[in-house]
């Protein structure tokens, strides 16, 4: 880039989010897309589970549910047009006694009013002819849930971006912004250390753990409304790696969720290559509190503990400490969970708490971002 560039729309942000709504604004607008780490990904995209969610949880009326299962269908297809590795697992939501029942039946219920396909409720029997490992009573099957290869995903996108026009600049920090007249403009660094202008009509925050900081570097108020204060969340995962007990689980399993819906409990996810984890668990941090995605044996004893509720068969030698993800949240501990903020001012949209099932959905928010900038 010279001292000075312009560009219809300039995107912070190159992780699966950011690249997939570069693919879908570079079709007819120039784009560039600014990345302050050496490559794609390196935060959230690529310290999660890499599910193709269904869409089973969110209330009716929320981005996550609407965009989820939209972003399902589109990122198979994607998938097979582009040659991403993806398997299409299918997942177990289990009741682990019978106290349970009627809360798996309502969560069934409400998933197949929002709309989510190929679900079913199984019995016991039915349960262990698919997973004869594991201890439940019933289970909500949803055969649209699958794994898939983030990698592989983000570099896809990032090469129809590219083939579309856009330009991806990596090691490319933003040091200010501001609104102006006729747009916004950005100082950036570059990987030399030098400094230059960039000019933009419309500008796409999806900077992620970072979201919050740069809006209020353009003025926005982070507590007023929307509400764009942003809390990190700690998710640690561990690793089967045993592998005969491994071999044993075939679908993704997941507990029942928490009744307030804060989180999904401990549960058994697979990976693109045949690797079987349990996570991610939460631990709320300070604002303060400095990322470190090094593996963490913090709570292996918690992690048995949960798991043996439904995998009694597991023991603590069984696992090893797993990759450490970080979650963006619009909520707060003791706070009732939130949706997705997609929102659009003048020219400006920011993506705010774009945590699960953002991967799922990427390609549903590109789309929504274009029609909020047409």
């Amino acid at each position: 880039m010279s001292d000075k560039e312009q560009v219809d729309v300039a995107i912070i942000g190159a992780g699966v989010i950011g690249l997939a709504i570069a693919v879908e604004l570079s079709k007819d607008r120039s784009v560039a897309v600014l990345e302050r780490h050496e490559g794609y990904g390196r935060e959230n995209s690529s310290h999660n589970s890499g599910v193709i969610h269904a869409g089973i949880y969110y209330p009716p009326d929320w981005l996550k549910t609407t965009l989820c299962i939209a972003g399902n269908r589109l990122l198979y297809a994607w998938a097979g047009e582009h040659s991403v590795r993806v398997r299409r697992t299918g997942k177990l939501v289990i009741a682990q006694n019978r106290g349970e029942l009627a809360a798996l039946e309502d969560l069934l219920s409400a998933a197949r009013l929002n709309g989510v396909p190929e679900l079913e409720m199984l019995s016991q029997r039915q349960v262990a002819s698919l997973e004869p490992s594991i201890e439940a009573v019933a289970a909500i099957s949803s055969r649209s849930t699958g794994v898939i290869d983030q990698m592989e995903l983000m570099r896809s996108l990032e090469s129809a971006a590219v083939a579309n026009g856009a330009s991806v600049a990596y090691v490319h920090d933003v040091q200010q912004l501001e609104r102006t007249s006729g747009g916004f403009e950005l100082d950036i660094r570059d990987p030399q250390g030098g400094e230059f202008r960039l000019v933009a009509s419309m500008l796409v925050n999806s900077a992620g753990l970072a979201a919050d900081r740069l809006a209020e570097a353009l003025g926005y108020d982070l507590d007023g409304e929307p509400r764009m204060r942003q809390t990190v969340n700690k998710g640690r995962y561990y690793d089967i790696v045993t592998p005969e007990k491994a071999s044993r689980l075939r679908r993704l399993i997941y507990p029942l969720p928490h009744a307030d819906r804060s989180g999904l409990g401990t549960h058994v996810t697979l990976d693109i290559d045949g690797g079987v984890h349990l996570g991610p668990d939460t631990e709320w941090l300070e604002e303060s509190t400095s990322l470190d995605f090094r593996a963490d044996d913090a709570r292996r004893e918690e992690f048995l503990a949960a798991a043996r509720q439904f995998l009694p068969w597991l023991e603590a030698d069984d696992l090893m400490p797993g990759q450490v993800g970080y979650r963006t949240k619009l909520s707060g501990p003791g706070e009732s969970p939130r949706d997705f903020l997609i929102w659009e001012d003048d020219g400006y949209v920011h993506l705010g708490g774009i945590e699960s099932p953002g991967m799922t959905a990427s390609l549903a928010i590109a789309i929504r971002v274009r029609e909020l900038l047409t």
